[in-house]
Protein backbone atom coordinates (compact mmCIF):
# COMPACT_ATOMS: atom_id res chain seq x y z
CA UNK A 1 0.00 0.00 0.00
CA UNK A 2 1.33 3.21 -1.18
CA UNK A 3 1.93 5.92 2.00
CA UNK A 4 0.32 9.23 1.47
CA UNK A 5 0.92 12.44 2.78
CA UNK A 6 -1.48 15.09 3.87
CA UNK A 7 -0.25 18.99 3.38
CA UNK A 8 -3.03 21.59 5.09
CA UNK A 9 -2.41 25.15 4.89
CA UNK A 10 -3.57 27.14 7.74
CA UNK A 11 -2.94 30.58 6.87
CA UNK A 12 0.46 31.44 5.01
CA UNK A 13 1.99 28.52 6.92
CA UNK A 14 1.79 25.16 4.81
CA UNK A 15 2.13 22.03 7.48
CA UNK A 16 3.07 18.47 6.06
CA UNK A 17 1.64 15.59 8.03
CA UNK A 18 3.52 12.71 9.06
CA UNK A 19 3.28 9.64 6.58
CA UNK A 20 1.61 7.15 8.14
CA UNK A 21 3.29 3.09 8.66
CA UNK A 22 0.62 0.70 7.98
CA UNK A 23 -0.07 -2.30 9.67
CA UNK A 24 1.38 -4.96 7.17
CA UNK A 25 4.22 -3.04 6.86
CA UNK A 26 5.00 -3.60 10.92
CA UNK A 27 4.01 -7.69 9.94
CA UNK A 28 6.62 -7.83 7.46
CA UNK A 29 9.24 -6.73 9.88
CA UNK A 30 8.33 -8.92 12.76
CA UNK A 31 8.22 -11.37 10.26
CA UNK A 32 11.97 -10.92 8.75
CA UNK A 33 13.22 -10.52 12.85
CA UNK A 34 12.03 -14.22 13.26
CA UNK A 35 13.58 -15.90 10.01
CA UNK A 36 14.98 -19.01 11.54
CA UNK A 37 18.45 -17.70 9.55
CA UNK A 38 17.92 -14.44 11.72
CA UNK A 39 17.32 -16.25 14.95
CA UNK A 40 20.53 -18.68 14.39
CA UNK A 41 22.80 -15.86 14.03
CA UNK A 42 21.39 -14.39 17.16
CA UNK A 43 21.70 -17.02 19.17
CA UNK A 44 25.43 -17.78 17.77
CA UNK A 45 26.21 -14.50 18.70
CA UNK A 46 24.78 -14.83 22.41
CA UNK A 47 26.99 -18.12 22.20
CA UNK A 48 29.92 -16.94 21.68
CA UNK A 49 29.65 -13.87 24.56
CA UNK A 50 28.58 -16.68 27.09
CA UNK A 51 31.22 -19.48 26.60
CA UNK A 52 33.90 -16.61 25.98
CA UNK A 53 35.11 -16.23 29.30
CA UNK A 54 35.60 -20.13 29.72
CA UNK A 55 37.23 -20.72 26.11
CA UNK A 56 39.79 -18.11 26.91
CA UNK A 57 40.84 -19.83 29.93
CA UNK A 58 41.61 -22.81 27.54
CA UNK A 59 43.33 -20.88 24.85
CA UNK A 60 47.08 -21.36 25.28
CA UNK A 61 48.45 -17.43 26.47
CA UNK A 62 51.00 -15.93 24.67
CA UNK A 63 52.63 -14.84 27.80
CA UNK A 64 54.25 -17.62 28.80
CA UNK A 65 55.27 -18.67 25.30
CA UNK A 66 59.54 -18.55 25.54
CA UNK A 67 59.50 -15.90 22.46
CA UNK A 68 57.82 -13.10 24.73
CA UNK A 69 60.10 -14.03 27.91
CA UNK A 70 63.04 -12.97 29.02
CA UNK A 71 65.38 -13.52 32.13
CA UNK A 72 66.51 -10.48 33.91
CA UNK A 73 69.88 -11.60 33.93
CA UNK A 74 69.66 -11.72 29.66
CA UNK A 75 69.12 -7.67 29.95
CA UNK A 76 71.90 -6.01 27.68
CA UNK A 77 73.16 -3.00 29.41
CA UNK A 78 75.55 -0.24 28.37
CA UNK A 79 78.71 -1.06 28.67
CA UNK A 80 80.31 0.12 31.78
CA UNK A 81 84.25 0.68 32.48
CA UNK A 82 86.35 -2.22 33.69
CA UNK A 83 86.72 -0.83 37.03
CA UNK A 84 85.46 0.15 39.41
CA UNK A 85 81.95 -0.61 38.37
CA UNK A 86 80.91 -3.94 39.28
CA UNK A 87 80.89 -6.83 36.84
CA UNK A 88 77.68 -8.40 38.41
CA UNK A 89 75.90 -4.83 38.06
CA UNK A 90 72.95 -6.05 36.63
CA UNK A 91 72.78 -9.44 39.16
CA UNK A 92 72.68 -5.93 41.55
CA UNK A 93 69.90 -4.33 40.16
CA UNK A 94 67.50 -6.75 40.30
CA UNK A 95 68.57 -7.88 43.83
CA UNK A 96 67.91 -4.45 45.17
CA UNK A 97 64.86 -3.50 43.18
CA UNK A 98 62.95 -6.92 44.17
CA UNK A 99 62.20 -6.97 39.98
CA UNK A 100 61.10 -11.17 39.21
CA UNK A 101 64.29 -13.30 37.72
CA UNK A 102 62.17 -13.67 34.46
CA UNK A 103 60.16 -11.27 32.40
CA UNK A 104 57.17 -11.04 29.53
CA UNK A 105 57.68 -8.85 27.23
CA UNK A 106 53.72 -8.16 26.97
CA UNK A 107 53.87 -6.60 30.60
CA UNK A 108 52.68 -2.91 29.46
CA UNK A 109 54.81 -1.41 31.98
CA UNK A 110 58.15 -3.54 31.84
CA UNK A 111 60.07 -0.87 30.10
CA UNK A 112 58.80 1.74 33.23
CA UNK A 113 59.80 -0.85 35.85
CA UNK A 114 63.14 -1.77 34.20
CA UNK A 115 63.91 2.08 34.32
CA UNK A 116 63.06 2.70 37.68
CA UNK A 117 65.24 -0.71 38.89
CA UNK A 118 68.10 0.92 37.69
CA UNK A 119 67.63 4.17 38.86
CA UNK A 120 68.08 2.22 42.54
CA UNK A 121 71.63 1.22 41.61
CA UNK A 122 74.28 3.70 43.08
CA UNK A 123 76.53 3.47 40.13
CA UNK A 124 73.47 4.48 37.52
CA UNK A 125 73.81 8.55 37.07
CA UNK A 126 70.77 8.76 34.42
CA UNK A 127 68.88 6.04 32.68
CA UNK A 128 68.60 7.16 28.69
CA UNK A 129 66.37 4.78 27.32
CA UNK A 130 64.90 1.11 27.67
CA UNK A 131 63.80 -0.52 24.49
CA UNK A 132 62.08 -4.11 24.22
CA UNK A 133 62.04 -6.04 21.10
CA UNK A 134 60.82 -9.32 19.33
CA UNK A 135 62.13 -12.54 19.87
CA UNK A 136 62.60 -11.37 23.69
CA UNK A 137 65.42 -8.91 23.81
CA UNK A 138 65.49 -5.75 26.27
CA UNK A 139 68.24 -2.90 25.78
CA UNK A 140 68.84 -0.61 28.62
CA UNK A 141 70.95 2.90 27.94
CA UNK A 142 72.66 4.54 30.96
CA UNK A 143 75.18 7.27 32.11
CA UNK A 144 77.67 5.73 35.31
CA UNK A 145 78.61 8.04 37.35
CA UNK A 146 82.20 8.47 37.71
CA UNK A 147 84.39 9.16 40.74
CA UNK A 148 86.48 11.73 40.90
CA UNK A 149 87.98 12.40 44.55
CA UNK A 150 88.23 10.11 47.73
CA UNK A 151 87.32 11.73 51.30
CA UNK A 152 89.69 10.63 53.80
CA UNK A 153 86.96 9.57 57.10
CA UNK A 154 87.91 8.02 60.01
CA UNK A 155 88.78 4.46 59.33
CA UNK A 156 89.10 4.78 55.29
CA UNK A 157 88.49 6.71 52.59
CA UNK A 158 84.96 7.23 50.74
CA UNK A 159 84.42 7.66 46.95
CA UNK A 160 82.39 10.77 45.51
CA UNK A 161 81.66 11.64 42.40
CA UNK A 162 81.50 15.14 40.93
CA UNK A 163 78.20 15.96 42.51
CA UNK A 164 79.52 14.67 45.95
CA UNK A 165 77.23 11.31 45.66
CA UNK A 166 78.68 8.31 47.56
CA UNK A 167 79.98 5.37 45.43
CA UNK A 168 79.92 2.09 47.07
CA UNK A 169 83.20 1.83 48.54
CA UNK A 170 83.29 -2.09 47.96
CA UNK A 171 84.04 -1.61 44.84
CA UNK A 172 87.29 -0.10 44.98
CA UNK A 173 90.73 -1.96 46.04
CA UNK A 174 93.11 -0.30 48.83
CA UNK A 175 95.38 0.74 45.74
CA UNK A 176 92.62 2.38 43.90
CA UNK A 177 92.42 5.42 45.80
CA UNK A 178 95.95 6.46 45.50
CA UNK A 179 94.91 7.47 42.14
CA UNK A 180 92.29 10.54 43.00
CA UNK A 181 92.60 13.44 44.95
CA UNK A 182 92.16 13.72 48.37
CA UNK A 183 89.64 15.48 50.48
CA UNK A 184 90.69 16.41 54.33
CA UNK A 185 90.10 17.06 56.80
CA UNK A 186 86.96 15.13 57.12
CA UNK A 187 86.07 14.64 61.18
CA UNK A 188 83.45 11.99 60.59
CA UNK A 189 81.47 9.10 58.22
CA UNK A 190 78.23 10.64 56.39
CA UNK A 191 75.18 8.87 58.00
CA UNK A 192 73.83 8.07 54.02
CA UNK A 193 74.06 5.10 51.98
CA UNK A 194 75.88 4.90 48.62
CA UNK A 195 73.77 6.70 46.13
CA UNK A 196 72.95 9.41 48.04
CA UNK A 197 74.41 13.09 48.51
CA UNK A 198 76.70 13.97 50.83
CA UNK A 199 75.48 17.22 51.74
CA UNK A 200 78.27 19.52 53.38
CA UNK A 201 79.10 22.52 51.89
CA UNK A 202 82.62 21.81 52.38
CA UNK A 203 82.30 18.09 50.57
CA UNK A 204 80.21 19.26 47.43
CA UNK A 205 82.98 22.42 47.42
CA UNK A 206 85.76 19.84 46.64
CA UNK A 207 83.77 17.51 45.44
CA UNK A 208 83.51 20.10 42.13
CA UNK A 209 87.44 21.39 42.28
CA UNK A 210 88.38 17.74 42.15
CA UNK A 211 86.46 16.98 39.36
CA UNK A 212 87.73 20.20 37.29
CA UNK A 213 91.59 19.13 37.89
CA UNK A 214 91.68 15.59 37.85
CA UNK A 215 93.35 15.66 34.68
CA UNK A 216 95.87 18.18 36.39
CA UNK A 217 96.27 16.46 39.39
CA UNK A 218 99.04 14.50 38.58
CA UNK A 219 100.92 17.08 36.63
CA UNK A 220 100.32 20.08 39.19
CA UNK A 221 101.80 17.92 41.82
CA UNK A 222 99.03 17.87 44.07
CA UNK A 223 98.38 15.78 47.00
CA UNK A 224 94.83 16.53 48.66
CA UNK A 225 92.07 18.99 49.06
CA UNK A 226 91.75 20.83 52.14
CA UNK A 227 88.35 22.27 53.41
CA UNK A 228 87.56 24.78 56.50
CA UNK A 229 86.67 23.38 59.59
CA UNK A 230 84.39 26.25 60.81
CA UNK A 231 81.33 25.68 58.09
CA UNK A 232 78.15 24.44 58.79
CA UNK A 233 75.06 23.29 56.77
CA UNK A 234 73.67 26.69 56.49
CA UNK A 235 76.93 27.63 54.56
CA UNK A 236 76.48 28.53 50.91
CA UNK A 237 78.63 26.04 48.44
CA UNK A 238 79.52 28.65 46.16
CA UNK A 239 81.33 31.07 49.27
CA UNK A 240 83.87 27.90 50.78
CA UNK A 241 87.29 28.37 50.32
CA UNK A 242 89.37 25.94 49.19
CA UNK A 243 93.11 25.05 49.46
CA UNK A 244 94.71 22.64 47.67
CA UNK A 245 97.99 20.57 49.16
CA UNK A 246 101.15 19.65 47.46
CA UNK A 247 103.29 16.82 47.86
CA UNK A 248 105.98 18.88 49.73
CA UNK A 249 103.59 20.01 52.07
CA UNK A 250 103.15 23.49 50.82
CA UNK A 251 99.72 24.90 50.42
CA UNK A 252 97.70 26.69 47.84
CA UNK A 253 94.64 28.86 48.37
CA UNK A 254 92.16 28.53 45.50
CA UNK A 255 89.70 30.09 47.14
CA UNK A 256 85.88 29.68 46.04
CA UNK A 257 84.89 26.39 43.69
CA UNK A 258 84.43 26.33 40.02
CA UNK A 259 81.36 27.39 37.97
CA UNK A 260 80.79 30.47 40.54
CA UNK A 261 79.10 33.80 39.78
CA UNK A 262 81.25 35.02 42.71
CA UNK A 263 82.72 38.94 41.49
CA UNK A 264 86.19 39.37 41.78
CA UNK A 265 86.78 35.50 41.84
CA UNK A 266 89.27 34.12 39.25
CA UNK A 267 88.32 31.83 36.66
CA UNK A 268 89.18 28.49 36.94
CA UNK A 269 91.40 28.12 34.37
CA UNK A 270 93.51 31.05 34.87
CA UNK A 271 94.19 29.83 38.63
CA UNK A 272 95.36 26.08 36.62
CA UNK A 273 97.60 28.49 34.37
CA UNK A 274 99.12 30.41 37.02
CA UNK A 275 100.00 26.91 39.00
CA UNK A 276 101.61 25.42 36.02
CA UNK A 277 103.35 28.72 35.61
CA UNK A 278 104.79 28.85 39.02
CA UNK A 279 106.11 25.05 38.62
CA UNK A 280 107.69 25.91 35.25
CA UNK A 281 109.38 28.87 37.37
CA UNK A 282 110.39 26.79 40.74
CA UNK A 283 110.04 23.51 40.13
CA UNK A 284 108.13 22.61 43.41
CA UNK A 285 105.80 24.50 45.65
CA UNK A 286 108.29 24.34 48.07
CA UNK A 287 111.76 25.94 46.75
CA UNK A 288 113.82 27.81 47.36
CA UNK A 289 112.75 27.53 51.57
CA UNK A 290 109.63 26.00 51.68
CA UNK A 291 106.75 24.87 52.31
CA UNK A 292 104.60 27.89 51.70
CA UNK A 293 101.17 29.31 51.76
CA UNK A 294 101.16 29.95 48.66
CA UNK A 295 97.76 32.59 47.67
CA UNK A 296 96.60 32.63 43.70
CA UNK A 297 93.01 34.77 44.03
CA UNK A 298 94.61 38.19 43.71
CA UNK A 299 94.43 39.59 40.60
CA UNK A 300 97.68 41.69 40.36
CA UNK A 301 99.90 39.05 42.54
CA UNK A 302 100.69 35.62 43.71
CA UNK A 303 101.87 35.88 47.31
CA UNK A 304 103.31 33.33 49.23
CA UNK A 305 104.95 33.13 52.92
CA UNK A 306 106.42 30.23 54.92
CA UNK A 307 103.57 28.01 56.06
CA UNK A 308 105.00 27.88 60.09
CA UNK A 309 103.94 31.21 60.43
CA UNK A 310 100.61 30.70 59.06
CA UNK A 311 98.07 32.25 61.39
CA UNK A 312 95.61 29.98 61.30
CA UNK A 313 92.67 32.52 62.68
CA UNK A 314 93.36 35.11 60.50
CA UNK A 315 90.88 36.10 57.49
CA UNK A 316 91.21 35.96 54.01
CA UNK A 317 93.06 38.51 52.07
CA UNK A 318 90.63 40.71 50.19
CA UNK A 319 90.88 40.56 46.63
CA UNK A 320 91.84 43.62 44.56
CA UNK A 321 89.84 45.07 42.29
CA UNK A 322 89.60 43.00 39.28
CA UNK A 323 92.31 44.02 36.37
CA UNK A 324 92.21 41.74 33.16
CA UNK A 325 95.59 42.07 32.14
CA UNK A 326 97.46 41.81 35.71
CA UNK A 327 95.45 38.95 35.97
CA UNK A 328 96.79 37.15 32.74
CA UNK A 329 100.58 37.91 34.11
CA UNK A 330 100.69 38.60 37.89
CA UNK A 331 103.83 38.82 39.95
CA UNK A 332 105.10 37.06 42.80
CA UNK A 333 105.20 38.70 45.94
CA UNK A 334 107.24 37.71 48.37
CA UNK A 335 105.32 38.85 52.13
CA UNK A 336 107.24 40.59 54.52
CA UNK A 337 108.05 37.67 57.31
CA UNK A 338 109.70 35.07 54.26
CA UNK A 339 111.60 38.76 53.21
CA UNK A 340 113.06 38.71 57.26
CA UNK A 341 112.96 35.29 56.86
CA UNK A 342 115.54 35.06 53.74
CA UNK A 343 117.84 37.83 55.48
CA UNK A 344 118.54 35.54 58.12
Amino acid sequence: MARTGIMTRTGKTAVAAVPQRSAVEDASLIQWFFRPAMLFRMSLVAGVFALWPYAAQKLPSLGTRPEYRIAFAQIQVTPPPEHPVPSNLIEQVAELSGMPQELSLLNENLTVDIAHAFRRHPWIARVIQVRKSFPAAIEVSVEYRKPVVMAQVPGGRIPLDAAGILLPTADFASSDSDGFPLIQPVEAKPKIRPGNVWNDPGILAAARLAALLGDHWKSLKLASISIPSDIDAATDVNDVILALVGRDGSRVVWGRPPDNDHPGELEATQKIRRLEKYLADYGDYGQPNGPYEIDIRHWQEITRRPLAQEQLQAKPAKVPKPDPKEAASPKLREAKSFKSDRRK
